[in-house]
Order: C-alpha cells, then structure tokens, then sequence
C-alpha cells in the first residue's frame, strides 16, 4: 500500500471495491458486476490534501462515497482514525460522521429548498449538539461568516443565491462539526470559472484555520493542481499513478496522465510535462467489460502484447510516486513516438 514518511495517517484505504450488479436480458437473469472502485489503496496524512482526478466515469465519486460510508463498499477496508469502520452499523457510524463530511458537486441539489439558509447550517449542530438558541445563532453566524456569507443572507432560500454562494452554504454546513477531514466531490465543476478559484481559495484558507484535511475529486486538472499535495489518477476504477502534485505535473510516468497533462493548454513553456507528447485514444471501455491485462491498452499508443496480457502491478518506481505500468518513462516512449 503507497505510503510515505509524512505526518501521521488520517484515513487509511485497503484493497477497496465497490461493484454494482448490471441486470441483463428481458428478465434481468443475466447479471454482471460493474466495477466501479476496484480494488485500490491510498493513505491520506493529516493536515494535506489528496486529490483524486481521472474522466468521468473512472470511479472517483463512488470513491469518495465509499469512503464516507454513504454507499456500502464489497470489498476492502476503510481505517479512519485508527478505526475500522468499514463495517460499521448506521448507530456507530454517527459519531464518526461528525469527524467525517462531505461537499457536494452541485450546491443546489445538496441543499433543501424548503429550508432557510440558517436551519440548513444549523441541521447538523441541532443533531449532535444540544446548543441553546442563542449558543445556536452565535454558531451559525460565525460560520456564514468564515465562507464570506452575512447575517442578512441567513433568513433566505437556496434558490435566492448564486451557485458560488450556494456552495459556500454547502462549505458551511460541512465544516460546522468541525470535521477531522472533508471529502470534496467535483465541488466547483459546476461553478463559473470566474468562481472556481474564488471557492478553492476558501477552502485553503478554511484548511489553514481548521487544520483540515481534504480527499479532494475533480475531472479538471488546474483545480487539482491549485488545491492538492499529492494527486491519485484513476482509471476504470484503479488508482494508475500517484506521486506529489510537483512530480506528477512535472514528469508523469504513466501515458494516460500524459494525456490528461497534454489536453490542457499551459501558455507557459517551463511549466509544461518534460515528456514527449502523448495523446488518448477512442473512447473509455465499459466497467462491465473490462480489457484484459493492462486497462488502458485499447487507449495506449505504446501498448504491446504484454500489455494486452497482463496487469502491470501498482508499484513504487521513485520515492513516492507509484505508477501500474509495464513502461513508465521508458525509452520505448520516446521511440515510438519518434
């Protein structure tokens, strides 16, 4: 399991999958697993910010969710804190959910509509707290206050904000218990760009102040390169690359983060990948039918027989940065590209 020698470890994630049964034919007696998560592994130390990035599709969201135990993992373990919860009842998993939140991709769905503002941030410090009324607005007002909202924005709907401040509610809710961490799932994808930076600049600010820690899921690689300490790349359900935010925008290993690296124009020649180019093929497979041996070779210009045939394990080529390719940064890129 990818470790490195940093702070102690927060949330630990072992051999985790989560497969969904696909019903097929006029009866549904044909059933397959789609893998969503399959089989993956990760530590997240306390006080940084891991992110998770990949297309749609690959199993970042139902990552997040498995994590925070909104959906039941198959297989695999989840030690947060030093505890297993993986298989922990709904009564014991309410005290872990006040160390354990989440913020959503988008700000309005994840808000009640037929609640104010107020009652919204306060839904979760009424469940775990037995706060006076008083106690209750001091709370909650400074908690509008440490997004940027004001007290006039308490008494209103979710449908009177924009999508920045519906987010900045989400934030606020999530931080009212004040979580050991916070997993992130596409939290500004839906937002303006004008506001994208605006939202991760507050969550920065509010990890400065809270020592939070953040599981951070985005498709959009200059968010997860603002935001991030060290960055996992997914793919079809397996986590293919993992290093540092600085390694793997410098010099990926792995062809499909090359790809993903060379989708994003960077204006700025000393910024870009140090690797040749290297371009994504054809369209994601299916997770019900998944390629055999390496998953990305139907996609991979440099595959060869032995990719087709056999998995590359996940393994750690230099310190701290852990790539599942039978090539990472060979000379056979250079070559075949040339």
């Amino acid at each position: 399991m990818p470790t490195l020698n940093r702070k102690e470890p927060l949330l630990i994630v072992n051999d985790l999958s989560k497969h969904f049964k696909i019903k097929r034919g006029l009866f549904g007696q044909n059933a397959k697993d789609l893998k969503a998560v399959d089989g993956i592994s990760f530590t997240v130390y306390q006080g940084e910010t891991l992110g998770i990035v990949g297309e749609s599709g690959c199993g970042k969201s139902t990552t997040g969710n498995v994590i925070t135990r909104l959906l039941e993992p198959t297989e695999g373990e989840i030690i947060f804190d030093g505890q297993n919860i993986t298989s922990l009842k709904e009564s014991s998993l309410r005290k872990i959910r006040r160390d354990m939140q989440m913020i959503f991709q988008d700000p309005f769905s994840s808000l009640n509509p037929r609640m104010k503002v107020f009652d919204i941030i306060a839904e979760p410090l009424r469940t775990h707290y037995s706060y006076s009324a008083k106690q209750l607005k001091l709370e909650v007002l400074d908690l509008m206050e440490k997004v940027g909202l004001s007290e006039a924005h308490a008494y209103r709907y979710p449908h009177e904000f924009s999508g920045g401040q519906r987010q900045r509610i989400g934030i606020a809710r999530a931080i009212a218990l004040k979580p050991k961490i916070i997993v992130c799932d596409e939290p500004v994808s839906a937002l303006d760009v004008s506001i994208q930076a605006q939202i991760l600049n507050l969550l920065k600010k509010l990890q400065r102040e809270l020592n939070l820690t953040f599981v951070f899921i985005a498709h959009g690689l200059p968010a997860v390169k603002h935001f991030s300490d060290r960055v996992a790349v997914m793919y079809l359900g397996k986590i293919i690359e993992m290093s540092s935010k600085k390694d793997l925008f410098k010099l990926p290993m792995h062809p499909y983060t090359m790809g993903l690296l060379n989708a994003v124009p960077i204006p700025d020649p000393s910024q870009r990948s140090q690797i040749t180019k290297s371009e994504i093929r054809g369209d994601i497979p299916s997770p019900v039918n998944l390629p055999t041996g390496c998953r990305f070779h139907p996609r991979c210009p440099y595959a060869d027989e032995q990719c087709q045939q056999i998995e590359p394990a996940f393994e750690e080529k230099k310190d701290g940065h852990f790539v599942a390719c039978h090539y990472p940064l060979s000379q056979q890129f250079l070559t075949k590209e040339g």
